[in-house]
């Protein structure tokens, strides 16, 4: 029975790490979102400098990583808009604050399983079942999004913000969603599911072996 707690307590604990690093990945990278402001020739279809694109979303990731006071640089902001990157705030914090305890209860039980060996099902390691399960999830998501991104993108903040609408920017009062184009959200969709597809990868070929 410990066996088999142990190694179902791995599986899912691999899998939570390679979820939340893969979300972690767009939402720490300001890189990432600077090569998009150049990619997408951004201050020629907005009229925003690229310092004040840049200075612009610095001041929203601050706000949602470092309890920075809200703000959007030069570009309006209502109400609404920052209630909205309140909720955001909740998610982002959530999302870092589980990677970190997956990550060191991973290495609590990763010294555990060196006094008792994981149980192997059908044949397979803890970590084959991680992998496994993740990619079937990522599939799914990735099938969905691919068939029609735009009500992908409705679904899911209809299930993180239920009943809120005010993720709707309004371009007039709220000018930060100007400066965050659709290719962006996607391209961030595929950075992070490019990550954890490959963690699942390596969580596949670590458990491939299938006996002892």
């Amino acid at each position: 029975m410990k066996q088999r707690l142990l190694s179902i307590f791995l599986s899912v604990t691999l899998a939570l790490f390679a979820i939340t690093a893969g979300i972690a990945a767009p939402i720490l990278s300001r890189s990432f979102y600077a090569a998009h402001v150049t990619g997408l020739d951004l201050p020629a279809r907005t009229g925003w400098t690229k310092q004040e694109t840049l200075d612009a979303y610095d001041d929203v990731m601050d706000y949602l990583l470092r309890d920075g006071e809200f703000g959007t640089g030069v570009l309006s902001w209502s109400e609404s808009g920052r209630a909205h990157f309140a909720d955001v705030k909740v998610l982002f914090r959530l999302d870092l604050r589980l990677l970190i305890l997956s990550a060191a209860a991973l290495v609590l039980l990763l010294l555990l399983s060196r006094r008792t060996k994981p149980y192997r099902f059908a044949g397979r390691g803890p970590s084959f079942w991680a992998g496994a399960g993740v990619l079937a999830m990522c599939a799914v998501i990735v099938a969905l999004g691919a068939a029609d991104f735009d009500r992908a993108f409705t679904v899911f903040h209809s299930i993180f913000f239920p009943g809120k609408t005010n993720w709707l920017f309004d371009p007039s009062t709220d000018q930060i969603i100007l400066i965050l184009p659709e290719v962006f959200f996607r391209n961030c969709a595929v950075l992070a599911f490019g990550i954890i597809c490959l963690l699942s990868l390596v969580y596949l070929w670590i458990g491939r072996k299938t006996r002892d």
